[in-house]
């Protein structure tokens, strides 16, 4: 079996666009998507029928926000606005990552706080469906022969 590189990322550098034309990864700590299952077992009148299966995932979103009630458009005053709504979304992790698109059910996040801290509100938003990754199109590789011409030596 061959080994598999490995290329682990810092979550640093991201985009992150609601609607398709607002960009709020300056708004935002944390942005992640997890998977949610169940372990199903059943058992039967006999020791040998005994059954283990796993639910089919459902997916949730967590932001952490900075909270900016005083910004018009902010992502505080966003949520707060389109609660109950489902908005597709797109989440870059990092250059040449590809790009992670979801539809999130929007719902408000807390306000206020702890005193002498910034104010953020961490919101776990309902994901329709389940995200969609669309990795990045990698570039033609040096035996991809596009060039039509033949070169011969003699």
């Amino acid at each position: 079996m061959a080994a598999v590189a490995v290329a682990p990322f810092v979550l640093k550098d991201t985009v992150f666009t609601v609607g398709g034309t607002d960009q709020f990864e300056a708004h935002c700590s944390q942005i992640e998507f997890a998977p949610s299952t169940s372990t199903l077992q059943w058992q039967g009148l006999t020791p040998s029928a005994s059954f283990t299966d796993s639910s089919s995932p459902s997916w949730s979103a967590t932001l952490s926000v900075a909270q900016d009630w005083t910004t018009p458009g902010s992502l505080s005053q966003y949520l707060f606005q389109h609660q109950g709504e489902t908005i597709d979304v797109t989440f870059v992790t990092n250059d040449g990552a590809g790009t992670w698109a979801a539809s999130l059910i929007i719902a408000p996040g807390s306000v206020g706080g702890q005193v002498n801290a910034y104010a953020v509100q961490t919101v776990n938003l309902g994901v329709s469906g389940q995200p969609t990754f669309t990795p990045v199109v990698l570039a033609a590789t040096a035996t991809d022969d596009t060039d039509d011409t033949d070169v011969s030596v003699s």
